[in-house]
C-alpha cells in the first residue's frame, strides 16, 4: 500500500491546532436581538455555539459557560443562515442536447468547490443552497444542496438530509424545454406526454426489481436514468420544478399527482392565479421577485404580490436567487419586497429560513437558532428588510465565512462584474483570519 506523508512546517501545525481548539472552545454572542426563527424574537439574548453546533439561545446571563469566548454584539440582530432553494452558482451543467430528459446527470459531477461565486451567498448571509442544473430540459438532472464551508472538492460542501440524499431532481416546462428537434417536444402536450413515458418507464424497472425480490439472477441490469427516479417515485427525492405560467404550474401538480412524487413549485410567475389549486395540492412554493420587468412572455405577470397572497391562501412559501438571475448578495432584500407587496414580516423571514429548510428536507439541521442545531447564522448591523443593513458576519458550523471588517470580504460584498469575472480570484490568499 502507497503511503504519502505530510510534513507540516511548525507556523501551519500550530495554526491547525489553533483552529481545533477554537471549535473546541465555546463562543457566547451576547447583546443581540436573536431572531430564531423557532418562537418569538429574545432580546438582549444570548447564543453559544460550539464544535459546529447551537448550545443554546438564552436571555439568560449565567448560562454562558465559565470557559466561553464572549463577544459583545449589543445593538445587532442574529438569525439563522439563510436558505436558498434555487441557485446556480458553481457552474452547475445538467444534460445536453442529445436528450430533454436527464435523470441520470449531476450537478453534483460540475460543481466547481472553489469558484468564488460561493463569496457572494456569504455575503449575502446565505449558509445553504440548493444548486440545480438549468431549466433548459425537461428533466435537466439531479440537484445537489450544499452547505457553505471552506472546500476543495465538491465533498467538503455536500449537505445530506433527512432523506438520506444530497440532492433532488430538476424537472422544468413552458418555453424552456420546447425547441423544434426530435430530441425536444415542440409544445406543452408533447413536454407532458414525454415526462408520462419516462415516469412509466420507471414503474416498469420498478416493477422488474420487485419481482425478482431476493434473486440476484432475476434482477435487472442497472440502469443509471431509472435509479434516481426510484427515488423520486418512493418520496425519497423530491422534485423542484421550474414553471411559470398557470397552465403550466397545475400540469406540474397534475403529474406530480398522477406518479405520486413530492414537488417544490419554482418561480410560479403566475402563481398567484391558482394559489387555491396550489394550497389544495399541498404543495410548496419558492418564488423569485424580479425587480426589473422583462424576461420571457411568460413570466409577463410576474408580480411582487405573489408571495403575500399566497401566504393568505395558505402555502409554505419560500425564496431562491437563481443566482445570476438576482444576486445572492441582495437575498434579504427579496424577502423585503415581498412585505412591501403585502407580505407578512413573520412569514417573509420564515421564507428565507425554516420554509426552505422544510422543502430540502434539511429542518432537523438548518433554518432555526435551536439546540442542537447547525451553528449557521448572521449578524446583521439592523433590521433584516431595511435597505441601509448590512451582513456583518456569516457563520457555518461555527465558523465565520465572511467578516464586513475584513477587506478581502468586503471587496466581495461591495464590488462589481469585476470582482467575479475571474472565477477562482486572489481571494483564496486573503482568507479571513478568525474563525
Amino acid at each position: 500500500m502507497n503511503m504519502r506523508i505530510i510534513i507540516l512546517s511548525p507556523i501551519l501545525l500550530l495554526s491547525f491546532v489553533y483552529q481545533i481548539k477554537a471549535q473546541e472552545k465555546p463562543i457566547a454572542f451576547r447583546g443581540a436581538l436573536i431572531y430564531t426563527m423557532a418562537g418569538k424574537p429574545i432580546e438582549n439574548a444570548i447564543l453559544i455555539v460550539q464544535k459546529g453546533k447551537i448550545l443554546s439561545v438564552t436571555d439568560d446571563v449565567s448560562s454562558i459557560p465559565k470557559d466561553a469566548e464572549v463577544r459583545d454584539v449589543t445593538g445587532k440582530i442574529i438569525m439563522p443562515g439563510l436558505v436558498d432553494t434555487h441557485s446556480h452558482l458553481g457552474g452547475p451543467e445538467g444534460g445536453d442536447g442529445s436528450s430533454a430528459l436527464n435523470p441520470e446527470a449531476r450537478a453534483f459531477d460540475a460543481i466547481d468547490p472553489i469558484s468564488d461565486g460561493f463569496k457572494k451567498a456569504l455575503a449575502g448571509g446565505i449558509t445553504t443552497i440548493n444548486i440545480m442544473p438549468g431549466s433548459g430540459h425537461l428533466m435537466s438532472g439531479q440537484t445537489i444542496y450544499v452547505k457553505m464551508r471552506e472546500a476543495k472538492i465538491v465533498e467538503d460542501l455536500l449537505l445530506v438530509n433527512e432523506k438520506g440524499l444530497f440532492g433532488g431532481m430538476k424537472m422544468a416546462n413552458g418555453t424552456n424545454s420546447m425547441r423544434n428537434n426530435t430530441s425536444f417536444p415542440g409544445t406543452r402536450a408533447r413536454s407532458a406526454s414525454m415526462d408520462r413515458d419516462l415516469y412509466m418507464q420507471a414503474l416498469a424497472y420498478k416493477k422488474k426489481i420487485e419481482k425478482a425480490g431476493k434473486d440476484s439472477s432475476k434482477m435487472p441490469e442497472r440502469d443509471l436514468r431509472m435509479e434516481p427516479l426510484l427515488e423520486v417515485l418512493s418520496g425519497k427525492r423530491v422534485v423542484h420544478f421550474h414553471s411559470h405560467k398557470a397552465n403550466d404550474i397545475l400540469t406540474a401538480i397534475r403529474l406530480s399527482k398522477e406518479f405520486g412524487f413530492r414537488i417544490v413549485l419554482h418561480h410560479i410567475s403566475e402563481g398567484a392565479m391558482v394559489a387555491d389549486e396550489i394550497v389544495k395540492a399541498g404543495v410548496p412554493c419558492s418564488i423569485i421577485n424580479i425587480e426589473v420587468p422583462g424576461g420571457k412572455m411568460e413570466a409577463l405577470n410576474l408580480t411582487l404580490a405573489t408571495g403575500g397572497i399566497l401566504e393568505k391562501a395558505g402555502a409554505l412559501v419560500g425564496f431562491h436567487t437563481d443566482d445570476g438571475i438576482t444576486d445572492s448578495r441582495l437575498f434579504l432584500r427579496s424577502a423585503a419586497l415581498s412585505v412591501r407587496e403585502g407580505m407578512s414580516r413573520e412569514k417573509a423571514l420564515e421564507g428565507l429560513t425554516t420554509a426552505g429548510a422544510k422543502m430540502l428536507d434539511l429542518s432537523s439541521r438548518v433554518g432555526s437558532l435551536e439546540k442542537g442545531k447547525d451553528a449557521d447564522f448572521i449578524i446583521l448591523s439592523g433590521d433584516p428588510f431595511s435597505v441601509y443593513t448590512k451582513v456583518e458576519q456569516t457563520w457555518v458550523e461555527g465558523v465565520k465565512r465572511f467578516d464586513l471588517a475584513n477587506p478581502a470580504d468586503k471587496t466581495f460584498l461591495l464590488g462589481g462584474y469585476n470582482v467575479y469575472s475571474n472565477e477562482r480570484s486572489e481571494y483564496h490568499h486573503h482568507k479571513t483570519d478568525d474563525n
